[in-house]
């Protein structure tokens, strides 16, 4: 039996028309069909545990107790994300065989909920990437055409809902982590304004710009499951404690006089002829809609990437200073002296990427450079913030891209960094500026790829990024759907 939504599902559950174990039972099955190919997961649970809590989720049901509209529903978390008893690896030798002594808060809301947790998903090292390739584990393939990435750095989560191995899943979004590989994989990411989901329990990478978000296959699903994770918790000192949470009544198809604006820098160079026709496509749409579209100009566009850069690196060598083979994770075998342990355990211990990064960051931070680049760099993300604040007194919403290109061929990037940092020129400003930001696919290009758009809101009005997102869908139902989740395993 298949069902459209994961809240669709679990109302059958509810209803008794199918039960939890069985409802289960063919998501196992894909997971074992696919896996081969895909390698979207690093850690499967075992089967006997997830049919006991299953049984358990049933008895509750049977009981009558109230659940939430996921409850039942299977669902995988980035393996960044902090679960308890169940090993967080980060992708990474260095945390080969971390297990948390705690949950993550948003891992605990589902579970309350009752989505039951199948697994934790692969991903860019430390979610330093753009193609998850740089996974110790292997890399992740796109279940559109395994010859192809699935973006990152929350691939693993993406490649597992678009191949239908879960219904949704949990990612983390840095400089676009959740949104650029939605958009290569044909699926529905969300990065909530910074501060409404908490950030407890999530591995850092850059403190000031990571983010949890959902990832589902329709907009409903995500939007439900933004709602079920957010919210203010304590434990998170960039917590934010907002009025509203009820992401749910957004979803409505009226958005006439919707004011949408399109920065026409995005257009200029660099962006595949396909995806700007579908952009525009869209645009148009919307516009059909009764929502009032233009194009404009967005400043410092061009600095966006190399300002993200800076400051992500920055953070991620402040962070990452924590695993140095003492406390807990990797520690080398043969060394001489604490100093050299440090230097080995480290050097064996973080992939080439994260070693880049690492570097980066510390040199930005370093007596003699920390004025001239990094201070450099917080000034102009202040000035593209301004920039998005201005446009927003005008417009409601902004459209755009997700990447230049559809989901490139595994290893065509791996020899060229820059042309990796590029790919996320449309995605990083969404981040330096707290936004909110929805990637949704609108089409496929020639070679059947997906073209994903992203949909900016400012800070903490998601509704209207909601409301596109939604009444877009709505009317523009997809025809398409990924090869491997419609012939229910791997070809």
């Amino acid at each position: 039996m298949e069902f459209d939504s994961a809240i669709e599902l679990s109302r059958a559950i509810k209803s008794k028309k199918i039960s939890v174990r069985e409802s289960l039972t063919p998501y196992l099955e894909r997971i074992r069909a696919n896996e081969d190919k895909l390698n979207s997961f690093i850690t499967v649970l075992d089967e006997d545990e997830l049919f006991k809590r299953a049984d358990e989720l049933q008895s509750k049901i049977d009981a009558g107790e109230e659940l939430s509209p996921f409850a039942g529903v299977p669902c995988a978390i980035k393996d960044n994300i902090s679960t308890k008893g169940i090993r967080t690896t980060c992708a990474s030798k260095m945390l080969e065989n971390y297990t948390p002594a705690f949950s993550a808060d948003a891992v605990i809301k589902l579970e309350k909920a009752g989505a039951l947790v199948v697994g934790k998903t692969n991903m860019d090292e430390f979610a330093m990437g753009s193609t998850s390739e740089s996974s110790y584990f292997g890399a992740v393939k796109n279940p559109w055409d395994i010859s192809k990435v699935p973006g990152g750095s929350s691939g693993g989560s993406c490649s597992a809902v678009a191949s239908g191995e879960v219904m949704f899943a949990l990612g983390s979004d840095t400089g676009g982590s959740i949104r650029q590989p939605s958009g290569f994989c044909g699926v529905v990411g969300i990065k909530p304004t910074y501060g409404t989901v908490s950030r407890y329990g999530l591995v850092a990478y850059a403190s000031s710009l990571d983010q949890i978000g959902p990832i589902a296959g329709c907009v409903t699903d995500a939007v439900g499951v933004l709602q079920l994770i957010a919210g203010y918790d304590s434990k998170d000192s960039t917590s934010v404690k907002r009025k509203d949470y009820d992401f749910m009544s957004y979803l409505t198809e009226d958005i006439k006089g919707l004011k949408v604006g399109i920065p026409e820098q995005y257009f200029d160079t660099g962006l595949d002829s396909e995806i700007a026709d579908a952009i525009n496509a869209a645009a148009s749409h919307l516009a059909s809609l009764g929502a009032e579209v233009e194009k404009f100009s967005l400043s410092y566009v061009d600095c966006a990437v190399p300002t993200y850069y800076l400051i992500a690196d920055a953070e991620a060598s402040s962070n990452l200073e924590r695993f140095d083979g003492v406390k807990y994770g990797f520690r080398a075998s043969s060394y001489e002296g604490l100093h050299d342990m440090y230097k080995q355990s480290r050097s064996q211990g973080f992939g080439a990427e994260v070693k880049r990064r690492i570097m980066l960051g510390s040199f930005v931070l370093s007596s003699g450079y920390y004025d001239a680049y990094y201070l450099k760099a917080l000034k102009v993300k202040a000035l593209i913030k301004q920039s998005f604040d201005q446009a927003f007194e005008k417009y409601d919403v902004i459209l755009s891209p997700v990447a230049p290109t559809t989901a490139p061929k595994i290893g065509s990037m791996l020899d060229d960094p820059l042309k990796m940092y590029l790919s996320d020129i449309y995605t990083v400003s969404a981040n330096l500026a707290s936004l909110a930001a929805i990637s949704i696919p609108v089409g496929v290009d020639s070679s059947d790829m997906p073209i994903g758009m992203q949909i900016i809101a400012n800070r903490f009005n998601e509704k209207d990024m909601i409301r596109a997102a939604y009444a877009y869908e709505q009317s523009k139902k997809s025809d398409y759907i990924c090869p491997m989740r419609s012939k229910g395993g791997a070809s």
